[in-house]
């Protein structure tokens, strides 16, 4: 069970991997020929509008997997499933590779860089990506069908030969297959089922432009300038296109599609029929043009062998003023060393003007009641909302009248051995609560924690050590100090836990996030392992591959005038092969 915890994670991170080198290393975005396959109504696309320097990005975090266990993937390979296999088997070809990234390109077919796009055609998903070398990738698939017993059948559409493998029971009624096609350097991967057309095929495989495409659209450029990402790369969901799919039967190729499917299957009433409807086109429509579409795109990118350094911002936009006003209201204070991705092992911390929580939402509670919606489904929501009402949050947010935001931040530990057990020898940490009056706010507090009774906090930033009070031992190596220092209540611990705390005294509260999480992974795992080792304990081979994985990651949450933004930060630096 391990095992396949450790290797879904790895598919996550890989997966996390595969969006930033569609978001990574653009004149005008529409300029790239590919676009013009690409229909302007397609609901998801994530392009590179720029090469991806692939190599030296793999290279950069190759050292991360130099512990991967060569058997982590053999539980997925008892699979019953023969599609199962194969994929495993692909997969596994992948991880085998990824130490050395030369290999790994070469194994693939890949070049060096590479300019990935994937996007639907409707619901029908398409992947392009660069190969230089098909034979390699077809070598890829043909190991992949004898690890599995899995075959192709070879079909033509156009001038493209493409190979086909089925994905549904030989007795299943409903045929669904998966593609790869090879035209003019391009691969692509893309699926087929009973109710796809040839047309839709020669378009996935670049042989018919879409009429209406993405790239005469402006669409991509828009989002550049909008936003201000950089122009290398662009990815949305256009909420506009899936709403008009949902709720009529010709409006999109989504909706099209969706209305030739549900009228070829046999389970009787359409499913879409109660959003099809004159009331909830109409009120369905409205609420997508105030948050028409989810973005994303790179803030900051730089790639070479030795780092490999990334940041994005995952837009929700809306055109919701009033819901948007009450947000931005609610924003507090997150400290300025949380948007160091160095200056911590990890940290988190929570930007919230408690003063503003219970009437900001009560201000979208309100605004989400009207209209007074007809459309029975979004009806049935709206009353059941109605219920809920958020007043009665004023009565637990008065305890905490002026408070700004919270954050712990850990900054440094050290561990050793004794008698073959773990001890900690010190931790460096700090815990801040930003509020307008800490004092007051320490002073309310006190009658609920008669262990604090006694304490008197001088506003000048002199501390007081809890460690009689928490009655902890000398042994255990900490040394929690509770201070005042500026708009701040804080309780440090070691000599970086103090300096920050008095770094932090000078911050004056701003309203200027909502949330932050940051984690360095090599600063977390490699002292653990190392002690495990020097402990004589036998350290599981899923475990070993985290020793010295040296990446450092962030995620944020705040609030612009475009919409709601979700930040992410990866840092990787190459680190000596084991």
């Amino acid at each position: 069970m391990k095992k396949i915890v450790i290797a879904a994670a790895i598919i996550a991170a890989g997966a996390g991997g595969y969006w930033y080198t569609q978001n990574g290393a653009g004149s005008s975005a529409s300029a790239n020929p590919l676009l013009d396959y690409v229909p302007a109504d397609t609901p998801i696309f994530s392009g590179q509008l720029k090469p991806f320097p692939l190599k030296a990005y793999l290279q950069s975090i190759s050292g991360n997997y130099q512990q991967y266990p060569s058997n982590a993937l053999a539980e997925f390979g008892e699979l019953d499933s023969p599609m199962g296999k194969f994929f495993v088997s692909i997969y596994q070809q992948y991880m085998d590779g990824i130490k050395e990234p030369a290999s790994l390109l070469k194994t693939f077919g890949f070049p060096d860089e590479v300019k990935p796009y994937i996007y639907t055609l409707g619901a029908l998903p398409v992947l392009k990506i660069d190969v230089n070398q098909v034979d390699a990738f077809w070598a890829v698939l043909d190991k992949a069908e004898k690890d599995s017993g899995v075959t192709h059948e070879m079909r033509k559409v156009g001038d493209v030969d493409y190979r086909a493998y089925a994905l549904s029971d030989e007795t299943s009624t409903e045929k669904a297959e998966l593609l790869f096609a090879q035209k003019d350097g391009i691969l692509t991967i893309t699926f087929s089922t009973s109710i796809t057309e040839p047309e839709l095929l020669e378009m996935a495989f670049g042989i018919k432009k879409a009429p209406h495409s993405l790239a005469a659209s402006g669409i991509l450029d828009d989002i550049i300038k909008t936003h201000g990402f950089k122009d290398d790369s662009i990815s949305f969901i256009n909420h506009v296109e899936i709403v008009k799919a949902l709720t009529s039967a010709d409006s999109n190729m989504l909706s099209k599609q969706l209305t030739k499917f549900f009228a070829n299957e046999s389970v009787g009433e359409d499913p879409l029929a109660q959003i099809r409807t004159p009331e909830c086109r109409t009120e369905l429509t409205a609420i997508a043009a105030n948050w028409p579409r989810t973005v994303a795109g790179l803030t900051a990118f730089s790639v070479t062998e030795k780092e490999s350094h990334m940041a994005a911002s995952f837009v929700v936009e809306t055109k919701n003023q009033p819901i948007l006003a009450a947000m931005q209201k609610m924003r507090g204070f997150i400290p300025a060393h949380l948007a160091d991705i160095d200056s911590t092992i990890f940290s988190m911390g929570i930007g919230l003007d408690v003063n503003e929580v219970a009437p900001s939402l009560t201000a979208i509670w309100d605004d989400l009641q009207k209209p007074q919606l007809t459309c029975a489904p979004l009806a049935e929501l709206q009353a059941e909302l109605s219920q809920q009402s958020p007043a009665m949050l004023g009565m637990f947010t008065g305890m905490a009248n002026g408070v700004k935001g919270m954050s712990v931040s850990l900054l440094d530990f050290k561990m050793s051995t004794q008698d073959q057990e773990p001890k900690l020898e010190s931790l460096d940490a700090l815990v801040s609560l930003s509020a307008e009056n800490p004092s007051m706010l320490f002073n309310m507090v006190k009658p609920f924690a008669p262990m604090l009774a006694e304490v008197q906090l001088a506003d000048n930033g002199d501390a007081t050590d809890l460690s009689p009070i928490l009655m902890l031992p000398p042994e255990l190596g900490i040394k929690p100090m509770l201070a005042i220092k500026g708009q701040h209540l804080v309780v440090y611990s070691g000599d970086k836990g103090l300096a920050l705390a008095n770094k932090l005294a000078g911050e004056k509260l701003s309203a200027n996030g909502m949330y932050s999480l940051s984690a360095d992974y090599g600063k977390m795992f490699t002292p653990m392992l190392t002690l495990l080792e020097m402990s004589g304990e036998p350290i599981p081979e899923e475990m070993k591959m985290l020793k010295d994985y040296n990446m450092r990651v962030q995620m944020s949450f705040d609030v612009n005038k475009q919409g709601l933004v979700i930040g992410s930060v990866a840092n990787s630096k190459a680190t000596e092969k084991k």
